[in-house]
């Protein structure tokens, strides 16, 4: 991880500010520290997603209407 910072400005909504400012006290962390956090979570997430997408690329598609017939038919729907 890189030393180097960049700052950046961001407007949070106020109570969403209020609560991000609570858990920076109640964990003894940075709200800087709380929203790289958080950003690296949620790319991590989409990583994850496009992985698995890739995996999936060369599965077969099933129409929708297939889907809810064979729900309707094991008694799910």
């Amino acid at each position: 991880m890189s030393t180097l910072r960049r700052k950046a400005t961001i407007y949070f909504d106020p109570n969403l500010h209020n609560a991000l400012h609570l858990k920076s006290v109640r964990t003894s962390r940075s709200v800087s520290a709380l929203v790289n956090d958080a950003i690296r979570f949620l790319l991590a997430e989409d990583a994850e997603d496009l992985a698995a997408f890739e995996e999936r690329a060369d599965e077969p598609l099933i129409p929708f209407e297939d889907v809810l017939k064979e729900l309707r038919y094991n008694g799910r729907i």
